[in-house]
């Protein structure tokens, strides 16, 4: 079987679906078959469809449309198997559901997706030590799954502390770390310049990680191929994520 990637954030709202979704398209046009995952997608939207109405994952949804994929019922269970509607906790949507999520499933579905594909590029949902259900944590599902992950913070103000804890929880646990993506999730002021322009080497220095990048803020509603072009430019270790894989490329792919 291929190999995956987990992307996790110091938080919610830091821009993992926007990194999930740049990385799964990027290795695609590298010849890489990779798809994406959202193991637990809290705040899903109702779709009608003629079997009925059914949850579905707005963060798989835009992955998938930026890599332009249209994977078939079956897959999606695999790429989407716990989508609850509340907009909150995996273990507090999963309570009220009376359907908790549960790691072994998700593995398994991992497994499913690569035994058709390369990569799976998995993300997580909140922060690392955000609940799934009532005794374990993401960062449970990042140990079970064994896949190297890659951190996506903040560049603001406060990204300093949530960031070095976040690296200093993943190598406690022994999960391998890649490196961390800074996310300009709003338009910097020019009295915060200076803050953002030193917060990724401050955190490379005192969190010995590599940056892989720093995004400038960018409008995913674009889905223009500039947008997605400075994307990249702006994820200089794409090539260490690709690393990381371990997969040969296919121009047939």
């Amino acid at each position: 079987m291929g190999q995956g990637v987990f992307i996790t954030g110091t938080d919610t709202g830091v821009g993992k679906t926007l990194v999930t979704a740049g990385i799964v398209r990027w290795l695609r046009n590298q010849g890489i078959d990779a798809v994406p995952m959202k193991p637990v997608q809290t705040g899903g939207e109702r779709r009608s469809e003629a079997r009925g109405d059914r949850l579905v994952s707005p963060d798989l949804k835009f992955a998938l449309a930026a890599a332009d994929l249209q994977p078939d019922h079956a897959e999606m269970k695999l790429m989407s198997p716990y989508v609850y509607l509340p907009a909150c906790s995996p273990h507090l949507a999963g309570r009220m559901a009376k359907r908790y999520m549960e790691p072994s499933v998700v593995r398994n579905c991992a497994n499913g997706l690569l035994r058709g594909h390369q990569a799976v590029i998995v993300e997580g949902a909140g922060g690392i030590m955000v609940p799934i259900n009532e005794s374990d944590t993401m960062l449970d599902l990042m140990k079970i799954l064994a896949y190297p992950v890659v951190l996506v913070s903040r560049v603001s103000l406060g990204t300093i502390n949530h960031t070095l804890l976040s690296i200093h929880a993943l190598r406690v646990s022994g999960v391998s770390l890649i490196g961390v993506v800074f996310n300009q999730m709003e338009q910097s002021s020019t009295e915060n310049r200076f803050i953002e322009e030193d917060n990724p080497g401050t955190v490379a220095r005192f969190g010995k990680v590599p940056v892989l990048g720093k995004i400038m803020h960018f409008d995913p509603e674009s889905k223009t191929e500039e947008t997605w072009r400075d994307f990249e430019k702006s994820m200089t270790g794409l090539p260490d994520i690709r690393d990381a894989l371990g997969c040969d490329t296919n121009e047939s792919a």
